[in-house]
């Protein structure tokens, strides 16, 4: 009987930051060995550049850059073998690469075949796919390799079986979406089962830019049966013994992480993604508006679980709109969480900028200029703040808002990082409640009075857009799912609100443009997710 000790690597790295990965691999390989026993270290794709490096990869360096990495960990004496990912030029074209380093030799490599092109992803702008299999001898066991979207098709899986493979190796870097963890598990348990063979998942943790890595490894047995399970949105090793007897593969069982709800794995891809935004950038902390209202209530709650109170600041800036109701409640957070915190008025900078408009403005009526010369009041503050103290100004507009455009360009936009950007006003108020039952840091009447900018005398958001409930049903469906206005009308929806919502969708594209980047919880973010024209002549129903 062979047995072989495996240990996933679920870790958190630095894109571009090749010597520093490199050190990483180096480390964990050994405390793997030393601590759980491995005999094999499975790391994340593209480990040592990190995922996603984009246009990196086309610098002439980058390859340099891979050589030497390769050169080091074959020099390090590590006291096992190891999995590792990693882009390499191979007669003159660039593959997607997972390579077997062991005993001081680079022993197999295998070459991505299904390169992903859709959604956030654009593999074939970089990447030549690979086209055969990989099988290795590990402690007299066939183990294949297989890269991350290799394992969303038959054909990689049953190439290796083919080729005498009793377990598949398959290294992500498969970013978070709400629901993503069960999909994943039910497709590896399907193709496990359909082939005949276990597979190891290992997957990244961790943020990179708008993208959030949410860890989940695991291990299926041959019948699809989950063996080993790590959690999700933290880094960790983790251990599983397989041992192969006659032609059987048996995969023991070990620690099995429990699945997180959907809120619970959203909130955590949030924090997760903010933490590693502001420390990878080397942001002192963060800064926010704290108005009083439900969207900077809830990015507080986020930034404080993802930073520690100590670094981050919330400024409430009233105006005369401004209800004692916000800022009491701003108060009584800032309070409850022990930010730092302060009250910052922005009347007289209104009136400054009012008084140098005058001429400019006469014979004008007031309308939403006035309201819009508010919220950049706000944002020249902040920015200030942020510029004089190093810490990053956290931007706290919902995915609903960026839709339709409610937003100021230069006021409430402003910042370098939105927590909530993927976020529908619906699931705002979900995660409040949900951040409530872990502890009660966000008041009670944030969550339950009607949501209002303050930039008008009784303002509430229903004046100027449909409910909510309403409204996001209608993004869900035309943004998210590409339905036109028409089908959307056919679905019981009111055409007044669905030519509205469309509307204000297409014509805000400049808008959402300029805005900050932000953590992706959907499969159809603002950025890398939806790129549509500024200027384009597209009719409404279409």
């Amino acid at each position: 009987m062979s047995t072989l000790q495996l240990v996933l690597a679920q870790i958190n790295s630095l894109v571009g930051d090749i010597p520093g990965n490199t050190h990483q691999v180096i480390e964990i390989t050994r405390r793997a060995y030393h601590e759980l026993g491995a005999d094999l270290v499975t790391f994340p794709e593209l480990t040592l550049c990190g995922y996603s490096p984009e246009d990196l990869l086309l610098r002439p360096s980058m390859q340099i850059r891979i050589d030497a990495a390769l050169d080091q960990l074959k020099a390090a004496e590590l006291p096992c073998a190891i999995v590792v990912g990693y882009p390499r030029l191979r007669d003159g074209y660039l593959f997607n690469m997972a390579g077997v380093i062991a005993e001081g030799e680079l022993i197999a490599e295998y070459a991505k075949q299904k390169l992903p092109n859709y959604q956030v992803f654009d593999e074939k702008r970089y990447f030549k796919p690979g086209v055969s299999p990989c099988v290795v001898d590990i402690k007299g066991i066939p183990v294949a390799l297989s890269v991350c979207e290799d394992i969303w098709y038959p054909e990689p899986i049953q190439q290796a079986v083919d080729a005498g493979a009793k377990l598949v190796l398959n290294i992500n870097a498969s970013p978070f979406h709400r629901g993503k963890a069960q999909q994943r598990l039910e497709l590896l348990s399907r193709q496990a089962k359909a082939a005949g063979v276990a597979i190891a998942y290992v997957n990244w943790c961790g943020g990179q830019d708008e993208l959030v890595f949410d860890g989940g490894s695991i291990v299926v047995d041959t019948e699809g049966g989950v063996s080993v399970r790590a959690e999700e949105c933290r880094e960790q090793l983790l251990p599983v013994s397989v041992s192969l007897q006659g032609n059987g593969l048996t995969v023991l069982p070990g620690e099995v992480a429990s699945p997180l709800c959907e809120l619970a794995s959203v909130y955590q891809a949030l924090v997760l993604g903010v933490r590693d935004y502001v420390n990878k950038n080397d942001f002192n902390g963060v800064v926010l508006g704290l108005s009083g209202g439900i969207d900077s209530a809830l990015t507080l709650a986020i930034a404080v679980d993802a930073l520690g109170k100590d670094r981050v600041e919330a400024v409430m800036m009233p105006f005369r709109y401004t209800s004692d109701l916000s800022k009491n409640d701003a108060a009584d957070q800032a309070e409850r969480m022990g930010v730092h915190y302060r009250e910052i008025s922005i009347e007289p900078i209104f009136d400054a900028f009012m008084g140098s408009l005058a001429e400019e403005f006469s014979g004008c009526a007031r309308d939403t200029t006035e309201e819009n010369l508010q919220a950049r009041s706000r944002g020249v503050l902040l920015m200030a703040i942020s510029n004089k103290k190093g810490s990053m100004v956290l931007t706290t507009g919902n995915k609903s808002e960026m839709a339709v455009g409610y937003a100021t360009l230069y006021g409430d936009m402003v910042g370098g990082f939105n927590a909530l950007k993927d976020v529908p006003k619906i699931l705002v108020f979900e995660l409040a409640r949900y951040r409530n039952t872990c502890s009660e840091v966000i008041p009670e009447t944030v969550i339950t009075r009607p949501p209002s900018a303050e930039l008008a005398p009784d303002q509430v958001d229903s004046d100027s857009l449909p409910p909510y409930e309403v409204l996001d049903e209608i993004l869900d469906l035309y943004v998210d799912h590409d339905h036109s206005a028409e089908e959307i009308i056919r679905r019981g929806f009111r055409r007044k609100d669905v030519e509205r919502v469309v509307s204000l969708v297409g014509r805000n594209e400049y808008k959402r443009r300029q805005a900050a980047i932000g953590v992706r919880i959907s499969e159809r973010g603002f950025g890398r997710d939806r790129r549509y024209p500024i200027t384009n002549g597209w009719k409404l129903g279409d």
